[in-house]
């Protein structure tokens, strides 16, 4: 039987089951009849899928594996890898989609009848959807390369039948994707948003770098939600699976009456496959830093009209690359390094870039916004100029959207960090001149920065947002650290009379779940953009949720008011109360979540004592690299619901002062920080 190549490791039998991995390994131990290791590694063994879900069932720790687990599982362990299986899929899936009374007609007979006969039919629906186009992404698969994949194939398509084919699709990429975070710079779903509202209406969109198709996916969104016709969406990236998982991310996503896709498989600065198109829009999440761009072979390339790039300079590469495939008029939105902005071997194409008016802002987002996230990274908005036009534009927009900086390792707002950028962006572009916003935005005439370094870093060129007013704002700091200080006093707890340890009869987080006292829940990896996560750095420093997930059909875990959330790698001994204004934030990844029954537990009590430094040191495990908290082996106190309310209120209150210490302490740098910049701009005097 064909599905018995599927292999599943430890961990995704434990993601089967639901239980963590440490479980597995007791199975294995204890159980003389757990199914034998068919591949993998002495230290990373791998088990046949069918295998172990009789064993599972039998044993009674599944009832039955849920469908998109079990897909997942195919896919991921599919005998030409995961990339391969994510293809073979999204072509079965065109066909459902376009084509669904064929599929049920050719799925109806064996695996082996089914990879006979869907080569054919694939065809007819790939060709028209992805063109007879020089080096297509996407080939049609033969026979025998469908062979393993036929269990996997119909699988997917009963996913389909529950979420619908592009739901489907999303679902198992995202999880590829999460389960590969170092094999894939992704850009996120805020930042592709934002590009494509700074590109604006576009018929004829190009991504020359589209790695797994967000920024395409983003306008093709865009322009559905517009209603707009006759669409037809570009890609090329040099890595063929990429160019393939695009191609088809974005087929499922377009109706293919509305939306022509094109996609190829080739570097875009080497070997061009899009040479005579001139697109409405280019959109582009380069490469960073590369030194073999092509510098040595391309040095008589027609496309660099601004200047010949340095070998260290491959980002005005794809800027001038950009720029050649656009039509008169068409705009380009590019993701840039921060050091592209100011490196002197850049100066002079950047200097031509402004003369000729082709580069028409600079914007800095905040460290966070992609991969490095430690990084401003820009955006670069250009705009090819029409032939007729005056040689230079008078001014250039400089933006910096840095003090929408997250405060925790979240995700940023990218609703306000969108809000500003669009609000300086758009007077902008309809009158060549937008009103100065201290601090976030200004448009400078174009010989101000034609000096010899034609540094365009926008931090450089922006004036301080505390000028004209900075003394109220450092006086009203100065009065809410000292209310709070003296907060701080009035909540000091009073010191507890010393006693010796008491010796309570102890039970298990484990063991209250088991008998219904509270409910354990862990974070997951995908939910609703809209919804805020609360991360495990929220947790840790008391902070509003301020995290997002991956878009996908998972369901998130909400908070409530009265759970009780504890991170579970760190070790650290924090747990946090879920009050009125965090409730409905999804839980993020690495926490868990304890609900419990009012009528048993106390919240407050619980936390409290969950916060134990000897409870925790018993609870933890330890790496090479890390500590990890086993929740279910945390103790709390058989006391009845009235003594846990004593304690509850003396935590509670112990929390207060605890967040009031936090404050405090934001205010006292804030404060010292303001005294620093007041100094040193003039805003305040030495007396």
């Amino acid at each position: 039987m064909q599905d018995n190549a599927t292999e599943v490791t430890a961990a995704g039998i434990a993601r089967l089951a639901g239980v963590g991995r440490a479980a597995v390994s007791n199975w294995r131990r204890r159980h003389a009849d757990f199914p034998k290791p068919v591949g993998g590694t002495e230290t990373s063994p791998s088990f046949a899928l069918t295998e172990v879900e009789t064993w599972l069932r039998t044993q009674g720790k599944l009832a039955e594996v849920p469908l998109r687990e079990r897909v997942w599982q195919q896919l991921a362990g599919h005998p030409e890898g995961p990339v391969t299986a994510l293809v073979h899929v999204g072509c079965a899936l065109l066909l459902v989609n376009d084509r669904p009374t064929v599929w049920l007609e050719l799925s109806a007979g064996s695996d082996a009848r089914l990879a006979e006969l869907l080569p054919a039919p694939l065809d007819q629906v790939l060709t028209p959807r992805f063109g007879l186009v020089r080096k297509r992404a996407v080939d049609t698969p033969t026979a025998a390369q469908l062979l393993p994949s036929a269990p996997l194939l119909r699988g997917a398509a009963d996913l389909a039948a529950e979420l619908g084919t592009r739901k489907a699709y999303e679902f198992l990429l995202g999880r590829h994707l999460d389960a590969n975070p170092r094999q894939y710079t992704l850009t996120p779903t805020g930042l592709a948003a934002l590009m494509t509202d700074l590109a604006g209406t576009a018929r004829t969109v190009l991504d020359p770098a589209c790695g797994t198709g967000a920024l395409l996916r983003a306008v093709a969104a865009a322009q559905g939600a517009s209603g707009i016709e006759d669409q037809h969406l570009y890609g090329q990236d040099s890595a063929p699976e990429l160019a393939a998982l695009t191609a088809l991310r974005l087929a499922l996503h377009a109706e293919a009456t509305v939306t022509t896709v094109r996609t190829a498989a080739a570097d875009s600065l080497r070997d061009d496959t899009y040479g005579t198109l001139r697109a409405d829009a280019v959109l582009c999440h380069p490469p960073f830093n590369e030194r073999n761009w092509g510098h040595d072979e391309l040095a008589y390339d027609p496309r660099w009209e601004y200047g010949f790039p340095a070998r260290t300079e491959s980002e005005l590469a794809w800027v001038q690359h950009a720029l050649a495939r656009l039509k008169e008029g068409g705009i380009a939105v590019l993701l840039m390094p921060p050091a592209a902005a100011s490196r002197r071997s850049g100066r002079r194409i950047r200097a031509d870039l402004l003369r000729r008016g082709a580069l028409r802002a600079v914007i800095a987002l905040p460290p966070g916004a992609a991969p490095p996230y430690n990084l401003p990274l820009h955006l670069w908005v250009l705009r090819r100029p029409a032939l007729t036009a005056h040689p230079a534009q008078p001014e250039v927009l400089l933006a910096d959207t840095g003090v929408f900086t997250a405060d925790s390792r979240g995700g940023l707002d990218w609703q306000s960090v969108r809000t500003a950028v669009l609000d300086a962006w758009r007077p902008f572009d309809r009158t060549g001149t937008a009103p100065e916003q201290p601090g976030l935005s200004r448009s400078l005439p174009v010989i101000e920065l034609l000096d010899d370094d034609v540094d365009l870093a926008p931090a450089r060129h922006l004036p301080p947002p505390a000028a004209g007013g900075g003394t109220e704002r450092l006086a009203d700091v100065r009065d809410r650290l000292g209310e709070t200080l003296r907060l701080t006093g009035e909540l000091t707890p009073p010191a507890a009379d010393p006693r010796p340890p008491t010796r309570w009869p102890l039970t298990t987080i484990g063991e209250l779940a088991r008998g219904g006292a509270l409910q354990l829940r862990t974070g997951g990896n995908g939910g609703h953009a809209r919804v805020p996560v609360l991360t495990d750095h929220d947790v840790l420093a008391g902070t509003a949720p301020s995290g997002t997930l991956p878009e996908s059909d998972e369901e998130p875990v909400l908070t409530e008011p009265g759970d009780v959330v504890v991170p579970v790698l760190g070790g650290g001994a924090i747990a946090r109360v879920v009050d009125e204004a965090t409730a409905g934030a999804a839980l993020g990844r690495n926490l868990a979540l304890l609900r419990p029954d009012p009528v048993a537990i106390d919240p407050w009590f619980l936390a409290g004592f969950l916060r134990g430094t000897a409870n925790n040191r018993q609870a933890s495990s330890y790496a090479s690299t890390a500590t990890r908290l086993d929740v279910r082996r945390l103790q709390v106190p058989r006391l009845p619901l009235d003594q846990q309310r004593t304690y509850g209120e003396r935590f509670r209150a112990l929390a207060e002062f605890e967040e009031a210490l936090r404050l405090a302490g934001r205010l006292g740098e804030q404060l010292v920080r303001g005294m620093y910049d007041g100094l040193t701009d003039g805003t305040v005097e030495p007396a």
